[in-house]
């Protein structure tokens, strides 16, 4: 098999894995651990979603720095993925939503950290045959979207969403994917003499992009959006279940196969990656960024907005949009680090813009939505799902407006990184 093939087989694995449980986790857990009723458990399905940010933080930094100098990147990759397929494995015996926090952080301190190692790994063996990078990895990294979309469709259509079976075939899953990585070509450990300070190992240099106000101000935006980009990972399931509820609504598609349906966003993400350079090179990065947020306001309203029967075509269209809300920022703003950072921090300044959204984003995406969730949930546990959808789309609104009026950004359409410092 040549190494394309094998490094596209390692992307599938690689996202199969997340999708078989992250779409269905807030899902299994109102269902699972809600009896007797527990008024705080939105935030606890917040906090436990959070726990993925919390991971974020400092365990890619230090996995990357032990495949660096003491463990071959495709052994440390191999290895993470198994100990995260145990925690999963663990995930499966849990019954109460403290455990579960616990298990879930477990499992996000060893699986994080292979979402960047194992694109590291790509890289170098794509460079070892002397290939394009940018050119080669992009019909391979696109199959870990298709691998984490077959995983929604599996375990919906296996029935698997409400209950542990899915953490069972997550973990057989993680250790499969450790197995294959073991087989991988042999990355060599770095010889490189050259003396870094912890700081730097850690990718602490890129903080200096804080001197500019404009990167402030970017980064904290950053921050801001990144707390919506959980939102209906963690409540998407568990609302479009809360239909099954009401007799109307009880067999219908959106209720029976939740997780197809917001497949969907997935689904309309590979898309939207495609129509990005045309949107750069006609509006600038502003104008794509601020698409974004006006998308992530759509998003959801037209979840409250929805429902299962006459108002299906509105969760459709809400499934679209996300792929407009989730590329336009996360790809464009990469692009907008990568222009503005100098070449010697360039990967730190990226792991920066990561630390912001999924690190610091979640973690404050997860304590704002479980607050809210709560906040309208009442005594016998039914939630008020329409007003929980207006709420976050308010506060996305908030956000594009204070961002249109304090980013100031003139657009050159030869070039994404005209702003005025």
């Amino acid at each position: 098999m040549n190494l394309k093939s094998r490094l596209t087989i390692l992307s599938f694995l690689q996202f199969f894995i997340w999708g078989i449980w992250l779409i269905s986790l807030g899902g299994y857990m109102f269902a699972n651990f809600n009896n007797p009723i527990d008024p705080n458990l939105g935030s606890k399905v917040g906090n436990t979603y959070g726990t993925m940010g919390w991971a974020s933080l400092f365990m890619p930094a230090l996995i990357g720095i032990i495949a660096d100098k003491y463990i071959r990147a495709e052994i440390m990759l191999g290895i993470s993925h198994i100990i995260a397929g145990l925690g999963l494995y663990y995930a499966s015996t849990v019954t109460n939503a403290g455990d579960m926090y616990w298990a879930i952080f477990f499992v996000s301190c060893f699986y994080m950290p292979t979402i960047g190692l194992s694109n590291s790994v790509s890289y170098s063996l794509l460079s070892r045959q002397n290939l394009d990078i940018q050119k080669s990895f992009a019909p391979i990294r696109v199959w870990g979207t298709v691998g984490f979309i077959v995983a929604e469709w599996a375990v919906d259509l296996l029935g698997w969403t409400q209950n542990n079976n899915q953490f069972y075939f997550a973990a057989v899953a993680g250790i499969i994917t450790g197995l294959y990585c073991f087989t991988l070509p042999r990355i060599e450990i770095s010889t490189s003499t050259e003396k870094k300070s912890f700081a730097t190992r850690l990718g602490l240099d890129a903080f200096q992009l804080f001197k500019s106000p404009m990167m402030t101000k970017f980064f904290l935006f950053a921050m801001f959006l990144g707390a919506a980009l959980q939102i209906t990972n963690m409540f998407g399931n568990p609302f479009l279940g809360d239909f099954g509820k009401t007799p109307e609504y009880a067999e219908s598609f959106a209720v029976k196969h939740s997780n197809i349906l917001i497949s969907l966003s997935q689904i309309s993400e590979t898309l939207f990656i495609l129509a990005i350079p045309f949107f750069l090179k006609r509006f600038g990065i502003k104008q794509v960024m601020l698409i974004s947020m006006v998308a992530w306001v759509l998003r959801f309203a037209l979840f409250g907005l929805g429902n299962p029967g006459s108002g299906l075509s509105l969760l459709i269209l809400s499934m679209i949009v996300y792929g407009m809300a989730f590329d336009f920022f996360n790809i464009s703003g990469s692009l907008f680090v990568d222009r503005e950072a100098k070449p010697g921090i360039r990967a730190s300044a990226q792991g920066l813009f990561m630390l912001m959204t999924n690190g610091l984003g979640a973690i404050l995406g997860g304590l704002f939505a479980g607050q809210v969730v709560d906040y309208f949930t009442d005594a016998a546990g039914i939630k008020d799902w329409p007003n929980i959808w207006y709420s976050f789309a308010a506060y996305s609104l908030v956000i594009a407006i204070l961002f249109f009026v304090t980013f100031k950004y003139k657009h050159d359409p030869n070039s994404i990184s005209s702003v005025e410092h």
